[in-house]
């Protein structure tokens, strides 16, 4: 096959030319004096959790946030958790063109991006274990945002909190919370009119549009904030495009004793000839990483989801210190997914691939009630919160593959074929599919934190009674195959200790609770997935001790930890079968130790990073075969630097940077199949300016400067180490006006 040259010029199509046109006259701008521009700055005081505090303040240099929401305990300071977290803000999503999630937590030295399984869904590895989209909260509730993708025009902050987590939202229904979790804070109406158009270009001729409208009305006691945006064009990847198409509506009302919030949102993806994971044979060793433009891609391959979701809270002021609040959700999402993935079959990139297509279509229903107060014993101050969730999950699937000898192909020299029939082996019917999956969730939580010694101690006790009920059902006659009804309670205990103002020693012990892994659609028994049968919930544990500091200019944390979590996985007959059963045959043993900095330690320079080590293990396998060995996909060491720089000869210019650094991990349980280590490094460029009396933002990127070809991750899926090659050379430039 004829690969097609692709230019590192970019694409002019119409969106872009006006966005480069603006910026030419924009950049020509100065102000009268020679003075640096002054650019409006968007001040939000509304909170998305319709809280009396509103959000919480930025920290010193706004890239990250001086606390966030720890679940029902609400928006805590950072220094006041017992817990480690790191909440991104709208400034660091902007500035650096984040297009979706996965752009943003890059900048998290705990957290590395993969991808889900046979699909294009971002996953999020934390602390070594995997995270699915699915399991992400948007503001506190599980499962409102489209699965495999969520743009980052929709979000105001993006809250990562590191370690297991069942305690503080209940259960993650698709089966994350053990390494951590990432909620997503909606944007509300800032304290003065927004009127924001942003026009942008990437790599491969990618147009991009979005508009961020809002105003506040009645004494600005309501608000109501309005974005849209649309992607469209090839991506940095060779035959690769995309569309987004992005529409979010967001109102608050603030009033003498209460306050409301409401978000409805509607987002469709879609990908055309995406390039696919890669799996590599059994006993062979790791592929060299093709060009990081290249696409082995089948070109009738896509990927295609729509989701409309929509959540309302309020909160109360029942008495002086006592707050109630209720929060409900809902999604209906739709995805068809026409895949076909290459299994390598000699140490030379070759490879086979098979038809694989699917259709989900998920009905998501979930709310929370509660309240929270604050009482004094004696010296000592409680703050009570307790909680009442419930979640339902409702999910028709079907699928159908063509032969699974499938074709032969090259990762190096491509061989494109026409569609073959998914017809050999299915699951369903494509055009009806009937339920295959119910979930109900369901809990209650009650938690006391304790402040002694005039505040410089905080003890913060709780538990969750979680119940579960899960049922699978048969693709083909929709019939009841297995199910569980299963309750446990899962303990918290943290405390902070004070010795100084701006120092913190904390500990924590804290449990997730998860449901039993659903079944993956490739490599396992056919009868097993014809059967669809669920597993019983089980319990991962996590003991943690840090400290943190904070100069009110640069804060820095160090953190060591240790999570014990039962391991899924396929059991073979023999090690080069194709399929085998999967089940919870085993255990998993995570500990290590995280750096963390963040702030502005100087006029002028903004840094943010880390480092993380990791030693994750094997402790029980199946057969006692690999025991001790390290787990899939897990890197020793995740090393993030990032810093910004305001360039004074240049006002309104700031130049960043951020280099990515992940040391090997393997791909296989027995350690035999080792992906190299890799580095990647991001540059870019904003400029402020004032050009016909209103702001623009001038912004320029490129990611992996130096077009690394590189895989970037291994597995994300329990037992399966498939590779994902790192993106290209992808540069983006836009400019933001605000009238």
């Amino acid at each position: 096959m004829k690969k097609r040259t692709r230019s590192t010029t970019l694409a002019l199509t119409p969106i872009a030319f006006g966005a480069l046109l603006l910026a030419a006259n924009a950049a020509s701008a100065q102000t009268a004096d020679g003075t640096q521009p002054k650019v409006a700055t968007v001040v939000i005081s509304a909170s998305a959790d319709a809280s009396a505090q509103g959000l919480p303040s930025a920290y010193a240099g706004g890239q990250v946030a001086r606390g966030g929401r720890i679940g029902l305990l609400g928006n805590v300071d950072i220094m006041d958790t017992p817990f480690n977290a790191t909440n991104y803000t709208a400034a660091l999503i902007q500035d650096q063109q984040a297009r979706s999630v996965a752009d943003v937590v890059q900048n998290d030295p705990s957290v590395r991006v993969a991808r889900g399984f046979g699909n294009y869904q971002e996953l999020y590895v934390i602390r070594g274990f995997a995270v699915n989209s699915d399991d992400m909260a948007w503001n506190g509730l599980y499962g409102l945002l489209p699965r495999q993708f969520v743009a980052s025009e929709l979000l105001e902050r993006v809250e990562v909190f590191r370690g297991a987590n069942s305690f503080i939202n209940g259960a993650a229904p698709g089966g994350g919370g053990i390494g951590g979790l990432v909620n997503l804070v909606p944007k509300r109406a800032p304290n003065t009119d927004l009127n924001r158009v942003t026009l942008g270009v990437e790599s491969g001729g990618q147009g991009y549009a979005a508009i961020d409208v809002a105003r506040r009305f009645d004494d600005n006691r309501a608000g109501i904030r309005i974005n849209a945006v649309r992607r469209d064009g090839d991506t940095a990847v060779d035959r690769e495009s995309r569309e987004l198409n992005v529409f979010s509506v967001g109102l608050d009302y603030r009033g003498d004793s209460y306050r409301l919030s409401a978000d409805v949102g509607f987002q469709e993806h879609k990908l055309d000839n995406p390039r696919p994971s890669v799996t590599p044979g059994a006993g062979l060793a790791i592929p060299r990483a093709p060009e990081a433009d290249s696409n082995f891609a089948q070109p009738w391959t896509r990927s295609n989801e729509r989701d409309t979701f929509g959540s309302l809270r309020g909160e109360v002021d029942l008495a002086p210190g006592v707050v109630g609040w209720a929060a409900f959700g809902a999604r209906n999402g739709s995805e068809f997914n026409a895949l076909a993935s290459p299994t390598t079959t000699d140490n030379a990139g070759g490879a086979t691939m098979y038809r694989f297509d699917n259709y989900r279509y998920d009905q998501i229903r979930t709310g929370e009630i509660g309240v929270r107060g604050t009482l004094h014993t004696g010296s000592v101050r409680h703050t009570i919160s307790a909680t009442a969730s419930a979640f339902e999950l409702k999910s028709r699937n079907a699928y159908g593959t063509s032969d699974f000898a499938g074709w032969n192909t090259n990762l190096y020299r491509p061989v494109d074929v026409a569609a073959p029939a998914p017809t050999f082996f299915t699951g369903g019917s494509m055009d009806a599919p009937l339920i295959t999956n119910k979930a109900i969730l369901g809990s209650y939580a009650i938690a006391d934190t304790m402040a002694f010694l005039d505040e410089r101690v905080l003890l913060t006790v709780g538990a969750r009674h979680q119940r579960i009920k899960n049922t699978g059902y048969d693709y083909n006659t929709g019939a009841q195959s297995s199910g569980y009804d299963r309750s446990a309670v899962t303990p918290v205990a943290g405390i902070v200790y004070k010795p100084m103002k701006n120092l913190s020693v904390y500990a924590n012990y804290i449990e997730a609770l998860q449901q039993g892994p659903a079944l993956p659609g490739f490599g396992i028994d056919p009868e097993q997935l014809r059967r669809n049968p669920v597993f019983d919930p089980y319990v991962s544990r996590q003991k943690e001790i840090g400290v943190k500091y904070d100069s009110g200019k640069l804060g820095m944390s160090a953190a060591l930890f240790s999570t014990d979590q039962p391991l899924a996985g396929i059991r073979k007959a023999t090690p080069d079968a194709l399929t085998g059963e999967f089940g919870i045959f085993g255990e998993q043993r995570n500990q290590g130790l995280e750096l963390s900095v963040f702030g502005m330690p100087m006029k002028g320079l903004r840094v943010l990073g880390g480092l993380t080590l990791l030693d994750a293990r094997q402790c029980r396998t199946v057969n006692g075969d690999n025991q001790g060995k390290d787990a899939i996909g897990v890197p020793d060491t995740q090393l993030n630097l990032g810093g910004e720089w305001d360039v004074a000869q240049v006002p309104g210019l700031s130049l960043n940077a951020r280099a990515v650094t992940t040391s090997k991990q393997y791909a296989d349980e027995a350690n035999r199949q080792q992906l190299p280590s890799w580095t990647r490094l991001d540059i870019g460029a904003n400029y402020l300016t004032r050009f016909m009396d209103r702001d623009v933002t001038l912004r320029a990127r490129i990611d992996n400067v130096t077009d690394r070809s590189y895989w970037a991750s291994a597995g994300g899926y329990p037992g399966y180490g498939y590779l994902v090659l790192g993106a290209p050379r992808t540069v983006s430039v836009s400019a933001t006006v605000d009238f």
